[in-house]
């Protein structure tokens, strides 16, 4: 049987930040030259990504930096940094993730200064060293293969910070906000007045993980250092490791889609529809209407698509032509997988295709294909009840006959 999910879970005792994300992946086992290539990609320039391992309050661990050669950054726009990873080779998933990292980071700042996403603009998070250290976790993730991430309550610190618009309080406004939209727990302040999450950091555990610490099968350890000197060693741990149900026992396979969504109330009928089965016959892994009541009690139907993240940017582009929406709203989701097989099995009517669902190598149940066994009911003249009925037994009993089914 596969090995269940990579997942890792990230120990904030000390809080948590970019480059502290990305000493603890390195650390952790991420190769540096797969993290540099990936980075080279990115068209940006003039920095240079330095490592050090280190040892602080008797514990080992990764100091990253990324050192800049330019004094100068440009105050980059939400636009800017998109156009950035639009002309990166970086895989598409990286680049849809990062993205939206940046895409949350914007809409926490345009809350807290009262302005539109479009005019934020990004100081200190859209400086190069700030580039590097999300794309680079993001991409660090990925290249371990990891398909969840989960977090530790963070703590918050105290004191002031100071930033483009002068000294604020500490914890920063936009982590604040970053922070209430998950509803992300926190624990009582440490004695340290010091930032100890910063924006970067709560826009990738905003984005990025849950929070819980789940049932894991241990493989590696990490430590990612900050850049302080604190009463303990100040670091995010992070544990990689093996999905494990609570019963002892994970599904065999899992990955990660998008789920694409709109809601619609001005569109007729048969133009939903034609939406809907274009989505699917463009590569959307599913796709489904609900009826919802939109404001002033407005009836109209969610139209709901789910891709695969490198399908996600085309279907995306096919709903804004075919449906009268302004936007969409992209959330990554995680699927958890049953083994799958497709038998052929033959009946008194004809042949009919027939869908078996596997768990830890048994056949759990069996599924005829509707559209064969509606031909053939059509064609014969019989109940399509009966032509499904017999298919499924037939199945079932070539299965048993190879010990593969259940029970």
């Amino acid at each position: 049987m596969p090995p269940s999910p990579r997942i890792a879970y990230l120990d904030c005792y000390s809080g948590i930040s970019g480059d502290m994300l990305l000493g603890a992946l390195l650390d952790a086992g991420l190769a540096l030259e797969d993290l540099e290539a990936g980075l080279r990609t990115l068209p940006l320039r003039g920095y240079t990504l330095r490592c050090e391992r280190q040892v602080r309050g008797g514990v080992s661990g990764t100091r990253v930096h990324v050192a800049v050669e330019e004094a100068g950054q440009p105050h980059r726009h939400l636009a800017d940094i998109e156009a950035i990873l639009e002309g990166s080779g970086l895989p598409v998933p990286v680049r849809e993730r990062a993205r939206a990292v940046f895409r949350r980071l914007a809409r926490a700042e345009a809350r807290v200064h009262n302005a539109p996403v479009e005019e934020v603009h990004f100081h200190e998070v859209g400086a190069v060293d700030a580039i590097v250290d999300v794309v680079g976790a993001v991409l660090g993730l990925h290249l371990l293969d990891v398909v969840e991430v989960y977090c530790s309550p963070l703590p918050l610190g105290g004191g002031f910070v100071q930033t483009a618009h002068g000294q604020l309080p500490i914890p920063a406004p936009a982590t604040l906000a970053l922070l209430a939209e998950v509803g992300a727990p926190t624990t009582p302040n440490p004695p340290a007045q010091a930032e100890l999450v910063t924006p970067t950091g709560a826009a990738l555990v905003a984005e990025l993980a849950q929070f819980g610490r789940p049932p894991m099968r241990l493989e590696a350890l990490g430590y990612g250092f900050g850049q302080r000197d604190l009463p303990w060693p100040n670091a995010l741990r992070l544990w990689l490791g093996r999905a494990v149900a609570e019963e002892g026992w994970a599904p065999p396979d899992a990955d990660a889609a998008v789920l694409l969504e709109c809601n619609l109330d001005d569109l007729p009928g048969q133009n939903v529809a034609f939406a809907l089965e274009e989505a699917l016959r463009e590569g959307a892994l599913d796709a489904w209407l609900t009826p919802i009541q939109m404001k002033k009690g407005r009836p109209g139907v969610l139209i709901s698509v789910l891709a695969r993240p490198e399908e996600a940017p085309r279907l995306a582009r096919r709903l804004l032509e075919e449906t009268s929406t302004l936007g969409l709203r992209e959330v990554w989701v995680h699927r958890w997988k049953a083994g799958r097989e497709q038998i052929t099995v033959e009946t008194p009517w004809g042949a009919v295709r027939v869908k078996c669902k596997r768990l830890e190598g048994e056949v759990w149940d069996a599924w005829p294909e509707y559209e064969d066994c509606a031909a053939l009911a059509r064609a014969a003249g019989v109940p399509l009840a009966r032509v499904q009925r017999v298919a499924r037994q037939a199945a079932l009993e070539r299965l048993q006959g190879r010990g593969e089914v259940r029970g």
